[in-house]
């Protein structure tokens, strides 16, 4: 079963971390990455860039428009994800617990089973 470990940022609880709080998550992720790399689970991870770097792109009258990202006056935007494949959502949950973000006061990593991966088999 593939499942989605979805990471969400929050920057002003980021921003509230001292230096060696937040060396400890990134320690902590490359902790994580080696523990699902072994195991045989990890599909792939991403990390993404800031939000004021991203781009909405919609077709109005057979234009294309091109807008700053929806997340610029949001509290919280997707930082990035871990794909895995793992044997039951259990498994999922209990990963998800490993990922450093998991123990930092008012972030969370949200866990949603994939349903469709196109030329992927699942």
């Amino acid at each position: 079963m593939k499942y989605l470990l979805i990471m969400h940022l929050n920057p002003r609880i980021w921003e509230s971390l001292t230096e060696a709080e937040r060396q400890a998550v990134a320690d902590g992720h490359g902790a994580f990455i080696e523990t699902v790399r072994e195991s045989g689970e990890l599909i792939s991870t991403e990390a993404l860039a800031d939000p004021s770097e991203s781009a909405v792109v919609t077709v109005r009258d057979g234009a294309r428009v091109v807008t700053d990202g929806p997340y610029l006056e949001t509290k919280e935007y997707l930082g990035g994800y871990y794909l895995l494949d793992v044997e039951n959502r259990e498994r999922a949950l209990e990963l998800a617990a490993l990922i450093p973000d998991a123990s930092v006061e008012g972030i969370g990593v949200e866990v949603r089973q994939v349903m469709f991966s196109a030329g992927v088999e699942m």
